[in-house]
């Protein structure tokens, strides 16, 4: 067979190789998952794309006539913009099912509302949004005729929804399998006896279920302790956690593991409690003990003061720690948020303020302050990106914070855009965004799936965030 084979002549010279562009996306189309790094470079596209889609007042009917936050909303209608109101309104407090198909909310008024987030986001999407919500589709709607501040799914059993106020020393346990306004469980504080013999008054400020067993609660009170209840024991707490203080606890975060809780407050500390059991914990110690304390405490102030960058440009105080929220997507970074619009996150690998964002004060834009103290701000994480969403202190709208965990996060203690600039890669250029919204926020929640951001504001409605429908 050689001998039909027709010999090649060898090339005079070597062909040049053709010009082809490198193809950055190696990693990904073999993985099938964008590498943090990549993430990070289109978190900017994310945050730019989105605006107001749909907002929806709280104009809702119970037995056909209007429910109280709706009564209240009529009561101060005739008050002047930025005056405190006549009567208290504002959605207090958001939050998402672990699937995203159920949106929760509370109101000041004393509303608990159950919604449908399919039929809320639909009905945003539609060629002239509605202006009204259709009450037909909300899962539950309750006027408790109590002011209501904090609302939590259970984790470990989806069909149960907690709520509770800073003005009762109970939490309200709802079925929403069960077509009824009583709740299915109240669980409530011990008394304590001031030294004058007089019971001494707690409302309590934040509710965290345990994700492994359906009847752990924990709730922070305004006297600085945390009760912790076995619903299968009691009605009663079966430990509490003190922090050596009388103020008020505002927020309170369970880690991912269920074995430490962190809590923060009026003073601007952080403190930490092991709840896992051992010598040093809380969890195991003998319930004839008058207190539990922390773990440890954090000073937030102590903290901000190491940022030669921050303290060279402002006179750091401590201030009221409004909430504390742990990074979904990198559990090791929990933020707060402060009373005067301040942002930022604390590492808890070695206890150090990573980020840190310092909106202008309220007063520079004239915003009446006033009305402000009326809300704790209750901000929420993105599901993915370390995307931070916090209501705006002086204006009507969100931040969206770039929390990224690596120091070309725009809001990074050592982000220094000269670098970057002279590194010679074409990135997208790192920054937080606002978005301008039609009413001031109070709390904000975001889909736990696809990112869609939902905001309470201090009218007591639910402004839609996310991308714009495009019609082709």
């Amino acid at each position: 067979m050689d001998k039909y084979l027709v010999p090649l002549s060898p090339s005079p010279e070597k062909p040049n190789p053709i010009p082809r562009h490198r193809w950055k996306r190696t990693a990904i189309e073999l993985n099938g998952r964008f590498e943090p790094k990549y993430r990070h470079e289109i978190s900017s596209l994310l945050m730019q794309s989105y605006s107001e889609i749909g907002a929806f007042p709280h104009s809702y009917h119970i037995d056909g006539f209007p429910c109280q936050t709706h009564m209240n909303q009529i009561a101060n209608g005739a008050s002047i913009e930025g005056q405190v109101p006549i009567r208290k309104q504002g959605i207090s407090a958001l939050e998402f099912d672990n699937k995203g198909i159920y949106l929760a909310s509370v109101t000041k008024s004393g509303c608990l509302t159950v919604h449908d987030f399919e039929a809320l986001y639909c009905q945003s999407n539609e060629s002239l949004p509605s202006s009204k919500e259709d009450e037909a589709k909300h899962l539950m709607h309750l006027s408790l005729h109590k002011q209501l501040d904090v609302v939590r799914w259970n984790c470990a059993n989806q069909d149960e929804v907690a709520c509770t106020s800073m003005k009762r020393n109970e939490v309200l346990i709802f079925d929403i399998g069960y077509v009824s306004s009583e709740p299915v469980e109240v669980l409530r504080t011990r008394h304590s006896v001031t030294v004058h013999g007089s019971d001494s008054h707690k409302g309590l400020s934040d509710i965290a279920f345990t994700s492994i067993d359906d009847s752990r609660l924990l709730a922070s009170d305004t006297s600085g302790v945390i009760s912790v209840w076995d619903r299968r024991m009691s009605t009663l707490p079966c430990l509490e956690l003190t922090t050596n203080s009388q103020s008020t606890l505002n927020s309170i975060e369970l880690n991912v593991e269920n074995q430490v809780i962190f809590g923060a407050g009026k003073h601007g500390v952080i403190y930490m409690w092991d709840i896992r059991g051992g010598r040093g914990s809380a969890a195991f110690q003998s319930h004839k003990e008058v207190c539990h304390p922390p773990l440890t405490s954090l000073k937030l102030a102590s903290m901000l003061g190491k940022i030669e960058s921050l303290k060279a440009q402002s006179h750091i105080v401590s201030k009221e720690i409004h909430s504390i929220d742990l990074d979904p997507s990198c559990p090791y970074q929990l933020a707060f948020h402060l009373d005067d619009g301040w942002s930022g996150v604390l590492d808890l690998y070695n206890f150090q303020v990573t980020h840190v964002h310092c909106p202008p004060p309220a007063w520079l834009n004239d915003s009446n302050t006033s009305s402000n103290l009326l809300h704790l701000r209750k901000p929420s994480w993105l599901p993915t990106y370390s995307i931070y969403v916090v209501g705006s202190s002086s204006d009507k709208g969100v931040h969206l914070l770039d929390f990224y965990p690596d120091p070309s996060s725009a809001s990074h203690v050592d982000h220094n855009e000269n670098i970057e600039s002279f590194s010679g890669i074409n990135h997208q250029k790192k920054q937080n965004r606002f978005v301008p919204l039609s009413e001031g926020v109070t709390a904000c929640a975001a889909h736990p799936l696809n990112g869609t951001i939902i905001a309470g504001t201090k009218h007591s409605s639910l402004l839609v965030i996310s991308q714009r429908h495009q019609s082709f």
